[in-house]
């Protein structure tokens, strides 16, 4: 692979931890500003936001981790990163309420952590 593929890649994979965060730090600001505040409930609590959004993680996560999976033969971020996108697919699917904050959450804490390890490997495999 070339160097500018895996500098694309790499950076990509930084992207996906700045994603994940961001969901992150929507997912808290949701509980707090909604929950306790009941302030923001149109904008944070809006379904379009978190389809956007997870289809947007697909995206990066396939791109990046999927693909260092192939590179560097370590299939341990691949299935970290699917777990944790399969909870935020069921973070949509159950709809507003505790339930999706918990399993978000879980989701993007767990991409978060596929992305760093396979910026560690794909390290390593350069």
């Amino acid at each position: 692979m070339t160097d500018a593929l895996l500098a694309l890649r790499a950076r990509l994979d930084r992207f996906g931890v700045l994603l994940s965060g961001l969901c992150l730090i929507h997912c808290l600001a949701g509980v707090f500003l909604v929950g306790i505040l009941g302030l923001g409930g149109g904008v944070l609590l809006d379904p379009e936001v978190h389809h956007w959004g997870l289809i947007l993680a697909l995206i990066v996560g396939a791109a990046t981790i999927g693909l260092g999976a192939l590179r560097h033969g370590r299939m341990l971020p691949l299935a970290i990163g699917g777990t944790g996108l399969a909870l935020m697919g069921a973070a949509v699917a159950v709809g507003h309420g505790a339930e999706e904050v918990v399993l978000t959450m879980c989701g993007v804490v767990l991409v978060a952590a596929a992305h760093i390890i396979n910026i560690r490997h794909n390290s390593c495999a350069a």
